[in-house]
């Protein structure tokens, strides 16, 4: 049996390349497979959801989902550590790796998929990574068909010509917080990547191939341009700063977070249990609508009991103050 696990992913999906960058940092061996024609029937054999990635382990066991893969394997793998030791730090991260995972994926696909400029340079992609060695006519009638498929799915973030100027506006302020951030530093926390900074990263990782979002990052938003291909092969350079080094240009992305990811996924479970079929919520004076999520009000209640059973909550709350993080996350 060999030592080394299976990853089955695919180079557009962000949740894969979360997964593999996690792997590469630890340094666990590793092998990965692309979905496609020649892997499939393999893939089928493990996988209980037609998703990526899907990881096997050595002993043959399946993990899906990049958030539990991750947590599974870091009690396996603890070194070097992805949490910083500081505990508000430490939650911090948390909550950015769930940000990223959930509003950071908002972004990317509604940008990917609303435009046919950038739906057809995904749908051709695709069609390419699934059959390397296809004809040109085998491709482009492939790649028609996951762009027919594709750009009929932004309603499962919330992409609608109502909101698309909304989330274009949130892209870009997204990258005005975090492009001071990076002037003088490799990762979110200092010179070592986090759990927060493989959730995060990953989306804005994929952005930046797409031609609208990848346009406005390197017009804009150079160091973040570089943290995104930083963290396809991210290292170990030095230590997690403390919150004083981060706080003059973090802090903003947490105000960030609790003016609309918080308002947004809290929402989203609102609407989920009343079994409305579409919501409204205010963010920062604009009407943002959209159907319920259903994965999201999952991940946001294990978030929330993580803060309120913190035993550092106050330490927490001192970091958090002033932002709207601390009523989002009651």
């Amino acid at each position: 049996m060999s030592d080394a696990y299976r990853i089955f992913g695919s180079e557009l999906s962000p949740y894969s390349v979360k997964v593999r960058s996690y792997f590469r940092f630890k340094g666990i061996p590793h092998e990965w497979i692309a979905r496609g024609i020649a892997s499939e029937a393999d893939y089928q054999k493990h996988a209980k959801l037609p998703i990526v990635p899907t990881v096997v382990a050595p002993d043959g066991a399946a993990l899906q989902d990049s958030t539990p893969i991750i947590e599974k394997l870091d009690p396996l793998f603890p070194t070097p550590s992805i949490h910083p030791e500081d505990p508000a730090l430490n939650f911090l991260s948390t909550l950015i790796e769930e940000f990223g995972d959930e509003w950071g994926n908002k972004l990317m696909f509604h940008h990917r998929w609303y435009d046919a400029i950038d739906a057809r340079v995904t749908a051709h992609t695709l069609a390419r990574l699934y059959m390397p060695h296809g004809t040109r006519d085998e491709v482009l009638a492939r790649a028609d068909a996951v762009f027919e498929r594709m750009t009929k799915r932004g309603h499962f973030v919330g992409s609608s010509d109502a909101t698309a100027p909304l989330i274009t506006d949130y892209y870009i302020e997204l990258l005005d917080i975090l492009e001071p951030h990076f002037v003088s530093r490799k990762y979110l926390f200092g010179a070592r990547p986090s759990f927060g900074d493989f959730g995060l990263g990953a989306q804005l990782y994929e952005a930046s191939v797409d031609p609208t979002c990848g346009s406005i990052m390197r017009g804009r938003a150079q160091n973040v341009l570089d943290w995104c291909y930083r963290m396809i092969e991210p290292r170990e350079d030095g230590p997690f700063e403390t919150w004083e080094s981060l706080a003059p240009t973090m802090k903003p992305l947490l105000d960030y977070i609790g003016r609309y990811f918080l308002p947004w996924t809290n929402a989203n479970a609102a609407a989920l249990q009343q079994q409305a079929e579409s919501f409204s919520v205010d963010l920062a004076g604009r009407a943002y609508v959209q159907p319920p999520q259903k994965y999201h009000a999952k991940s946001l209640a294990v978030l929330k009991a993580r803060y309120r059973e913190a035993p550092e909550r106050a330490e927490i709350d001192r970091v958090l103050a002033g932002t709207q993080c601390i009523e989002g996350l009651a």
